[in-house]
């Protein structure tokens, strides 16, 4: 009895061990679009929970697109896991589309919220006006990259048996479904209106990863949400094209405003890094050098002006050369139509720059014809007090801006205290006339 009663005591005194969950399913959060840093983000994602022999990992996906290149990356990296990947398009109101469509058929297993879509995965090129030859190789390039992504998403859907049909006419017609749609026409696999029913249909199913056949056990698993670290988060902001677009204008702003102000160091060291990060994102981006070339050109055209009287010709220039450089700086014939710096943000920023350079160019012109204020020009046209007798080929002495300067009177005689006017100096002597 007494030993009953002290191992009962000692069950309520000593601290019991919480249970251990024998099971684990990791799951990231990709809201936004494609770009390298979420493509290195879902690479990471993959590996840490293969390393730690997670049960799977599910990637909650809302999308409008994304970068071809990092999206065969994610893709090749969810074809070799050796731990099965879930997609699941959620919230209701998310959308795998575009470059989505190739992550969304990659998984072992897809699913989708009520209220989602997926579709649209057609690449886009930039407008076919110009001459026939030039209409005919954008043809003859927009032809190529799509039968290229339509032949990459029609291997996917075989290696995963989604509808091989669907997958090319999304590519090739831009279609899209809904949910239901999905689900009836074999793209997904769940539908499951939240993360806690995605769990109980996944428990219990058998998957086909790079490591073999495996049988995913999610019942009372922990769930682990992993998300992006600080790095990753702000090399995700700043890979938006209009971010660049904005973070390359105010960097060579930075750098004009060191070279106009010398010393004064912190505009340099801002114009700097504005470039550094702006220069890190375009190269993540399909930039067209020769945009770039042009918006170069532009505010060398700008800062031309301020130099050169060209009556408004090179400030002309300068804006139609930033304007056309901005519109072609992201070569949208190698990506999804998410690429693309806003009309209404280049717009803007070519109207202000032009606004800023215009104002910097009348201020310039405004103090080159301001009459001088120091020097011996700065003297001609002030008005003094005659100290003495002025008179032709006699010097005498006036007082100015308190200060004593000896002075001779060119026309008539001027008396002791009236008030005189200098109309010219030589050799420190004042010129003036009676007033």
């Amino acid at each position: 009895m007494k030993t009953i009663l002290i191992t009962l005591v000692l069950m309520l005194i000593l601290p019991q061990e919480k249970p251990q969950p024998q099971h684990i399913v990791d799951v990231i959060k990709l809201d936004g679009t494609i770009n390298p840093a979420s493509a290195d983000y879902i690479h990471d994602g993959i590996k840490k929970a293969s390393d730690e022999n997670a049960e799977c990992i599910i990637i909650q996906l809302n999308t409008p697109g994304g970068l071809l290149k990092s999206t065969r990356n994610i893709v090749s990296d969810m074809l070799t896991s050796k731990i099965p990947v879930v997609i699941f398009v959620y919230p209701s109101g998310a959308q795998a589309a575009s470059a989505g469509v190739f992550i969304t058929l990659a998984a072992n297993i897809s699913a989708m919220a009520p209220g989602t879509n997926i579709g649209a995965a057609h690449p886009v090129t930039i407008s076919q006006e110009g001459s026939p030859n030039k209409k005919d190789s954008l043809d003859i390039m927009m032809e190529k990259m799509t039968n290229d992504a339509a032949a990459f998403i029609r291997s996917i859907a075989e290696k995963r048996h989604r509808n091989l049909d669907w997958a090319e006419k999304a590519v090739r017609q831009s279609v899209s479904l809904s949910e239901t749609e999905a689900l009836s026409e074999k793209v997904i696999d769940l539908i499951s209106r939240n993360m806690d029913t995605l769990l109980v249909q996944l428990d219990g199913r058998e998957v086909e990863t790079n490591a073999g056949i495996k049988t995913i056990h999610t019942k009372n698993a922990e769930v682990r949400f992993t998300g992006m670290n600080l790095i990753e988060k702000l090399l995700d902001i700043i890979s938006d094209p209009n971010l660049a677009y904005i973070l390359l204008t105010l960097g060579f702003y930075g750098l004009l405003f060191e070279l106009y102000n010398p010393g004064s160091i912190f505009p340099g060291i801002v114009g700097v890094i504005f470039l550094i990060l702006a220069f890190y994102s375009l190269s993540s981006l399909p930039i067209n050098y020769a945009g770039l070339a042009l918006i170069i050109f532009g505010l060398i055209l700008f800062v031309a002006e301020i130099k050169i009287v060209s009556h408004g010709l090179l400030t002309a220039g300068g804006i139609i050369s930033f304007l056309i450089g901005s519109l072609m700086l992201i070569n949208t014939t190698v990506s999804f139509e998410f690429v693309q710096i806003s009309l209404s943000i280049i717009i803007t920023v070519t109207v202000l720059t032009a606004l800023f350079f215009i104002f910097a160019i009348g201020k310039g012109i405004a103090a080159q014809r301001r009459k001088p204020t120091t020097g011996s020009e700065g003297l001609i046209g002030e008005s003094g007090v005659a100290l003495t007798k002025l008179h032709s080929g006699a010097t005498g002495q006036i007082m100015l801006h308190g200060e004593i300067w000896k002075a001779e009177c060119t026309n008539e005689e001027v008396k002791d205290g009236e008030n005189v006017k200098v109309i010219g100096i030589k050799d420190l002597v004042l010129k003036v006339k009676k007033v």
